[in-house]
């Protein structure tokens, strides 16, 4: 056996085992990237402050994804006479401080484009439209996601009687969580 064959033959694994972890790299990688909005989504879960709001479900079916409420939130039509809604415009990021006594939904009371001037608990939307009386706010919270079946249920029952739980992080991130009928948890969807 010459001296090359035997560099050549110790070459071999080294290079099989440079290839291992080059495609084990790879593949961390991927797996990292597609974390990425699971991680997200369990921060705002986790430490988010969780807030009932008012919605008004509509048209909870669809042939291809089963059955899901729309989500139309009350707080995404904000009056021009809040306090902080009477210069913004559409595509405007904003901040909706929310006040809750504990019973029923919470409530609008400020509307800023800086979380600072916002308060301790706001959340994040962007200026959909406006017009003289109303500013629309888009949440990114759109849909609610039901068992096959179920979401008949929620469309024959009085919108008054439905409210969406929402956590809401620091920095005004939402993730819906809980649909609720009469106070009481009617399905969730905060658990992975």
């Amino acid at each position: 056996m010459s001296v090359d064959t035997q560099d050549a033959g110790a070459a071999r694994p080294t290079n099989i085992r440079f290839a291992y972890l080059k495609w084990g790299f790879l593949a961390l990688l991927q797996l990292a990237l597609i974390s990425i909005p699971l991680v997200d989504r369990l921060d705002v879960q986790m430490t988010g402050t969780v807030v009932p709001l008012e919605l008004v479900p509509v048209d909870p079916r669809d042939i291809l994804r089963g059955d899901y409420v729309i989500i139309n939130l009350a707080i995404g039509r904000i009056p021009r006479t809040m306090d902080g809604a009477e210069s913004l415009k559409a595509g405007q990021t904003v901040f909706v401080e929310l006040e809750t006594d504990g019973e029923g939904a919470a409530r609008p009371v400020s509307i800023s484009s800086s979380h600072q001037q916002s308060g301790n608990l706001a959340i994040a939307g962007a200026v959909r439209s406006t017009s003289a009386e109303t500013v629309w706010i888009d949440y990114g919270i759109d849909a609610f996601f039901l068992p096959e079946g179920e979401g008949l249920e929620i469309e024959r029952l009085d919108t008054n009687r439905v409210l969406l739980e929402v956590a809401i992080a620091e920095d005004g991130r939402s993730l819906p969580l809980n649909l609720l009928v009469d106070g009481k948890v009617f399905k969730s969807d905060g658990s992975f």
